[in-house]
């Protein structure tokens, strides 16, 4: 099957009861009558947090203020008539209501939206990804459930998306561990967060502790979900050999190693990492940074 990736964002909203905002797919949508949290397809260049806000007017006719982000999750849906595997990464957010009326867009594929509680929930089908946020057993979708292929934007020779998964990797003694970009790729010599990304079918968090191997020789477990950082490079100069237009989604976890090694990349030969190190607080401030990397240690504080 041919393989295709997007990056979803998504909105929890709750009301005064506790109760979950959630919309019903219409005959027109990919899943029709089945339910899950409001949310759609984040655009080129557009930053998921956006995408949110959009997507969940959209659809509720409620504009939001986005919070924190809950979760990132991952699958896959396969179309066998257009012989098309879609692998979705979800990102899903925290949000609160700031105005508007609410009312569903059938035309947008939403036929109905409704609040649910716990038991309320149970009882109707969901998309996987949000029974799993709202902490209610994942059931198969009803068989034979007709599906419509997600709409693909035009084809661009010189666009990519990225979705990747990248840590704020620590040890018992406080020290970071950080790879250095190898020479041919954006950044080249700066020092990074571990991660990068993530395989068609695999899961953010199993991404991140893949590579945490694979670039530092580490073995780490993911503590918890920071924040997302959204990238837009419309003249990346890569391995291709030619500038490309960039749009790079990028999870940060915070991950610990019990029981640090020496830092060893470990992957092919020509990968995108040269060296890896522990660094203390004090010696990453000597150090060539990315973006990311400085703007997640400084979160960390101490």
């Amino acid at each position: 099957m041919r393989e295709r990736r997007r990056v979803g964002a998504y909105g929890m909203l709750r009301d005064g009861r506790g109760r979950v905002l959630l919309a019903r797919g219409s005959e027109t949508c990919p899943y029709p009558g089945v339910w899950q949290l409001p949310g759609g397809g984040v655009e080129h260049a557009e930053h998921p947090v956006r995408a949110a806000q959009r997507e969940f007017a959209r659809e509720t006719g409620l504009a939001v203020t986005v919070g924190a982000i809950r979760a990132a999750v991952a699958d896959v849906a396969t179309y066998p008539d257009d012989d098309v595997a879609v692998h979705t990464d979800r990102l899903i957010f925290d949000v609160e209501a700031t105005g508007g009326d609410l009312r569903p867009e059938p035309a947008g594929g939403i036929a109905e939206l409704g609040w649910f509680g716990p038991d309320e929930a149970a009882a109707v089908p969901l998309m996987p990804f949000t029974a799993e946020l709202l902490g209610l057993p994942v059931s198969p979708l009803p068989a034979g459930l007709p599906r419509a292929l997600p709409p693909d934007p035009a084809p661009h020779p010189d666009r990519r998306l990225r979705f990747g998964a990248y840590g704020l990797v620590t040890d018992p003694a406080g020290r970071f561990l950080l790879t250095q970009i190898a020479d041919g790729y954006p950044g080249a010599g700066r020092w990074h967060l571990p991660g990068g990304g993530t395989d068609h079918g695999e899961q953010p968090t199993t991404g991140l502790l893949r590579e945490l191997v694979e670039e530092g020789g580490q073995l780490g477990r993911v503590v918890e979900l920071l924040g997302v950082d959204n990238l837009h490079n419309p003249a990346a100069l890569g391995p291709e050999g030619r500038p490309l237009d960039w749009h790079g989604v990028r999870v940060i976890y915070r991950v610990l190693v019990d029981v640090p090694t020496d830092a060893v990349v470990t992957e092919s030969a020509g990968g995108s990492t040269a060296r890896a190190g522990w660094f203390t607080r004090s010696e990453t401030a000597d150090l060539p940074l990315t973006g990311i990397a400085a703007s997640a240690i400084g979160q960390a504080g101490g």
